[in-house]
C-alpha cells in the first residue's frame, strides 16, 4: 500500500504586473502560443508526483483562469480561488485553502513558466527526508552589501560568492511545518512592518529549528517581471522545442 503524502502544487499568481506595464495581470500575458499560468499549469499536470494544484490568481481574473483550466482539460486543479495583496497573504489563503490534511506543498511563482520536470521531481523526492525544500542555483554574480556616504553609496563589503545562492521557486513543505511558521509570523505584531520576502524567509524567521534543504535549480527558471523578461521567455521556449544539433540533417 502507498502511503506517501499527497502532493500539491500551488500556482501562487496573486500579482497584478505593474512594473510589466500592463492592463491586465502578467500571468495572462502570452508567451510562446500560450499564457504565462498555462505554461506552469501544464507543467504541473504533467508532473506524476504531483495529485493535486490549486491556483491563487488576482481577484477579479479567477474565472479567466477557470476558462483557462477548463480548455486545457487540467483535471488536477482542484480550486482557484483569489490571492491576496502580498505575497505571504496569497500562501496564507492558500494554505487555508488545502485544508487540514497534512500533504506536501509546492509553492510555485505562476510568473516561472520555464520551471523544468526535474526539478519538481527532486523536491517532491527530498520532501520524502525534509521538511522544508528550496530550490536554488549559485550566484554568478559578485554580490556586495551598498553602504551610505556622503554623495550617494560606497561598497561597504564583498560577500564571498562560493557561498550565495539566488532563490527560485517552487518552495516547499510539510504542510504542518509552513502552516505553524505562518501562524507564528501572523501572531506577532512585527511581522507586518517587516514582512520576509517569501516563504522559506517565514520558515527560517519562525521555526528556525526546521533545517530549509536545498535543490539545484536552473538557469532557465527565470521570474517573468520586468517586459524585458517577455522575449527572453520566448527564446527559451524556443529553445526547448528546437532539436538537437546532432539530430539536424
Amino acid at each position: 500500500m502507498d502511503a506517501r503524502l499527497r502532493s500539491v502544487g500551488v500556482l501562487l499568481a496573486g500579482g497584478v504586473g505593474q512594473r510589466m506595464g500592463h492592463d491586465r495581470p502578467k500571468q495572462l500575458i502570452e508567451v510562446a502560443g500560450r499564457t504565462i499560468i498555462e505554461h506552469s499549469l501544464a507543467v504541473f499536470q504533467g508532473a506524476p508526483e504531483i495529485d493535486e494544484i490549486v491556483v491563487l490568481m488576482t481577484p477579479g481574473h479567477a474565472d479567466r483562469v477557470r476558462e483557462i483550466v477548463a480548455a486545457g482539460g487540467y483535471d488536477k486543479v482542484s480550486k482557484v480561488v483569489d490571492g491576496g495583496a502580498s505575497r505571504t497573504e496569497s500562501t496564507w489563503l492558500a494554505l487555508q485553502a488545502l485544508g487540514d490534511e497534512e500533504c506536501d506543498v509546492l509553492l510555485h511563482d505562476a510568473v516561472r513558466p520555464l520551471l523544468e520536470p526535474r526539478i519538481i521531481t527532486e523536491c517532491v523526492k527530498a520532501l520524502e527526508t525534509h521538511r522544508a525544500v528550496n530550490v536554488a542555483i549559485p550566484s554568478s554574480d559578485t554580490i556586495l552589501v551598498a553602504a551610505p556616504a556622503p554623495g550617494g553609496e560606497v561598497i561597504g563589503e564583498v560577500l564571498d560568492r562560493s557561498v550565495l545562492r539566488r532563490s527560485q521557486t517552487p518552495q516547499c513543505f510539510r504542510l504542518s511545518v509552513i502552516r505553524e511558521a505562518y501562524e507564528r509570523a501572523l501572531a506577532d505584531p512585527g511581522f507586518a512592518a517587516r514582512p520576509a520576502t517569501d516563504d522559506c524567509g517565514v520558515v527560517l524567521r519562525y521555526l528556525p529549528d526546521v533545517p530549509i534543504h536545498l535543490v539545484p535549480g536552473s538557469e532557465r527558471n527565470i521570474k517573468v517581471t520586468h517586459p524585458a523578461d517577455v522575449p527572453i521567455a520566448e527564446l527559451l521556449f524556443q529553445l526547448t522545442a528546437s532539436p538537437p544539433i546532432s539530430d539536424l540533417p
